[in-house]
């Protein structure tokens, strides 16, 4: 089984902060590092650091090498990752002293990807296997409509959050998994609760208070709660979350083992600073001590 990712790559420029800025402030960083990030490359390398196999399906622009190569140490496949021209992706990330952060975002390559070569990679994909995707690329929806052609497992991670793109690949995923505040957003969006939602699986992350899972058929709500940690950077938390969420259903892991490896991976996430390169692997979760809250 393979978890095929439709995902972004970016490099993340990170510069910590004594607060984040007010509107109209300049502020002095205390420190700059750059690192391989976008929602895209976060969920590979955690699905792969969670022992799945995953294909990554991107695009990278000038001087984007360095980050395809961090894949593939990672352990992703890249071979479905092509180089167009322009800029790749980049986002920079303002973290305080607290571990909140602010991030503007540049799209880059990201949005220049070819349906048909989206296509043309998932042509190796079966009903075994996962597809997963975010919204910070484009062809969004004809990647669904080819994935559900081949019957995968189809799951959005409704980040950054657009309600019409949410809605636009609703009637195709089996799976959705966004936060608190989207989840408010989609409902005032469309009128429906996440539990009334048209899709089977609907995960939604509560932070501090852990997450919740909603399995519409049944109409049953199953609360996971969160792991106690003094958070360092919550960037790339919800990433890892869902990367692991992914890969432990791919690898035939019951909703509630995947959820539990998933809560477990974002807490250890938080006590570090970066995204992709140092997103926790099975080792460290089976190191680690953990307090329920």
């Amino acid at each position: 089984m393979t978890v095929f990712n439709l995902g972004s790559i970016n490099a993340d420029l990170v510069y910590r902060v004594p607060h984040l800025p007010e509107p109209g402030e300049t502020l002095a960083s205390t420190s700059f590092t750059r690192f391989l990030g976008g929602k895209g490359s976060n969920m590979s390398v955690a699905a792969a650091r969670a022992a799945a196999r995953v294909v990554h399906i991107g695009a990278v622009g000038h001087g984007g090498d360095w980050m395809v190569d961090r894949l593939t140490e990672y352990g992703v496949d890249t071979r479905e990752i092509v180089t167009v021209s322009g800029e790749s992706g980049h986002a920079v990330i303002a973290v305080d002293d607290h571990g909140e952060n602010s991030i503007l975002l540049f799209h880059g390559a990201n949005t220049c990807l070819d349906p048909e070569e989206i296509s043309g990679a998932l042509a190796q994909a079966t009903a075994e296997d996962s597809f997963l995707f975010q919204n910070e690329t484009n062809a969004q929806r004809e990647a669904a409509e080819a994935a559900s052609l081949r019957g995968m497992r189809i799951i959005y991670a409704a980040a950054p959050f657009d309600a019409d793109a949410v809605q636009d690949v609703m009637p195709l995923i089996d799976m959705l998994v966004l936060n608190e505040v989207e989840a408010a957003q989609l409902e005032e969006a469309t009128g429906l609760s996440p539990e009334n939602l048209p899709v089977k699986d609907i995960v939604v992350t509560l932070g501090s208070k852990g997450c919740r899972w909603y399995e519409t058929d049944k109409g049953e709500q199953i609360d996971v709660p969160a792991i106690q940690v003094d958070p360092v950077d919550t960037t790339g938390a919800g990433d890892t979350f869902t990367g692991y969420l992914v890969a432990g259903l791919d690898r035939g892991f019951s909703m509630r083992q995947s959820l539990d490896l998933a809560t477990k991976a974002a807490a250890i996430m938080v006590t570090r600073q970066g995204t992709a390169d140092v997103i926790p692997d099975l080792k460290d979760i089976e190191d680690a001590r953990f307090n329920r809250l």
